[in-house]
């Protein structure tokens, strides 16, 4: 056997979707190469830091995956940690953040090492590497220092998913994450990467629009494997746009429908696509088990759609994604993005009162509305910079940065006011459609009372002296973020593109 390797996965906002997929991903070719990972996951393990620190000992390293976000607070301070009680101890960052921006990850003390983009093999070669005390620059996909110097090996080839081996789901406790989210969940991807090339999204430059999936065959074994080994209820798909192979995604449907095995499972995808998929189609998605599907809609202004770089999202295919999901009995969350720049409040209040209108004939939609987050790497950047925009400087100052939060100079002031206004009103008018009457008398005499000046605000775009929203806080409480993987509530400091 050969020597430990220890992967830690920092705490974030919000239940967990299951055990992370990333760090099972590389525990599972470091495994089947003689390594011995360790997976310690915050989620489920109050005491993570001391946690890792016991593990430390006789291993070869460390490796953090990290989001950008709050999440990388946590990896500061295990990575602070370690350095604190070995020194020698090689700290390795990897995941979305460090590889689009691998300097300022690197520029950190307690930062030896940034795996960019793919991580299986890559971290497989660094472990041997520092086992048999090999040098760094032949190993493709990392960045490295010695001393001050930084250096940047070739980018990897991208590894098709095929030839990976399953994630390492066997070193999971669900029990463990069944207890803090209530519900035997398993995240899963079935595929990598999207075809677009939205001007806002970090996909397109993690994976540079090229689709990896994986066969049809292969994940419906494994899906349907899983959930009777584990007891699953729900898989999460964690694709970013699941059916862009419209024959593939259809067959692992029929796939799953025909095997006989129940659970439920949700994913991520672009209205168009789902607009090339017949009725019957739609049908057996529903049959299979998928009960939630997610939408970058974004906005319903085509100028700010063309600004997006959104080219192949059209409006009437909302309307038409909301008709056929219903057809399988499928809820859906349309997010949306306002603040993008260059938007003005006319593009907003055309927005506002498409989606009402579609959330008025579709019961089975919901909404997460976002103000604009410049997430690294994305290509406006160089705009956002002429704009004013504050961008973090150091990994810490994007682990600072309160995501969700509006940062904007452009939306401030009078116009933020006016916005949040127009905003409460229109997710009030979509909760207060939704609610099904109660025995609380009170409660059904504040939507009675607030019901058509609500709907009378956004159809007038008239938003001053917002009294209905103040009554109706008195029974509602706002919902104003889903998860596009889950449609669940989440937390409305943080973000999820």
């Amino acid at each position: 056997m050969r020597g430990k390797v220890v992967l830690f996965y920092p705490p974030y906002e919000g239940s967990p979707l299951g055990p992370p997929l990333c760090l099972l991903a590389l525990a599972s070719t470091l495994r089947e190469r003689g390594f011995q990972p360790v997976i310690i996951d915050a989620a489920i393990e109050p005491n993570y830091k001391q946690r890792v620190l016991d593990e430390l000992p006789g291993a070869l390293c460390l490796g953090i995956s990290v989001l950008t976000g709050p999440m990388i607070r946590g990896a500061i301070d295990v990575a602070k940690a370690t350095k604190a009680l070995m020194p020698n101890m090689t700290v390795i960052f990897g995941g979305w953040h460090p590889t689009l921006l691998p300097d300022q990850t690197l520029a950190e003390r307690y930062v030896d090492i940034v795996v960019r983009g793919q991580g299986e093999i890559t971290l497989c070669e660094v472990a041997e590497a520092l086992e048999q005390n090999l040098p760094l620059k032949d190993i493709q996909g990392i960045s490295y220092k010695t001393s001050v110097i930084q250096t940047h090996n070739p980018d990897r080839k991208v590894e098709y998913l095929d030839d990976l081996p399953l994630p390492a789901y066997d070193m999971s406790d669900f029990d463990a994450y069944e207890r803090v989210s209530g519900i035997r969940k398993l995240p899963y991807a079935t595929s990598i990467g999207c075809p677009y090339a939205c001007n806002y999204c970090t996909d397109m430059v993690f994976y540079k629009r090229r689709f990896n999936a994986l066969s049809a065959e292969r994940v419906v074994e494994e899906m349907t494997t899983l959930v009777k080994k584990y007891r699953i209820q729900e898989i999460a798909l964690l694709d970013s746009n699941f059916p862009v192979d419209l024959k593939r995604a259809m067959a692992i449907a029929q796939g799953i429908l025909d095997s006989g095995v129940k659970f439920t499972w949700t994913f991520q995808a672009s209205t168009d696509f789902i607009c090339r998929m017949s009725e019957d189609d739609i049908r057996t998605l529903g049959a299979s088990g998928v009960t939630y599907m997610g939408f970058g809609t974004e906005s319903t202004s085509e100028s700010v759609l063309k600004l997006m770089n959104k080219r192949h999202q059209r409006v009437n295919e909302m309307y038409e994604t909301a008709r056929r999901a219903a057809i399988g009995n499928i809820r859906v969350t349309f997010n949306l993005i306002f603040g993008y720049p260059g938007e003005t409040h006319a593009d907003r209040i055309i927005t506002i009162q498409t989606m009402t209108d579609i959330g008025r004939k579709f019961n089975n939609v919901h909404f997460s509305p976002n103000i604009f987050t410049p997430y690294p790497g994305i290509p406006i950047w160089p705009q956002l910079r002429t704009l004013d925009v504050p961008e973090p400087q150091s990994l810490r100052e994007w682990g600072e940065m309160p995501l969700g939060v509006n940062l904007l100079p452009w939306l401030q002031g009078e116009e933020l006011g006016r916005f949040n206004r127009m905003l409460d009103y229109f997710l009030l008018n979509n909760q207060l459609r939704k609610k099904k009457a109660k025995d609380n008398w009170f409660h059904n005499l504040v939507a009675f009372v607030v019901n058509r000046p609500v709907r009378w605000r956004i159809r007038s775009s008239y938003y001053d002296f917002p009294w209905e929203i103040w009554f109706s806080g008195l029974t509602e409480r706002l919902i104003k973020r889903r998860s596009l993987i889950t449609g669940q509530e989440l937390p409305t400091e943080a973000k999820a593109c």
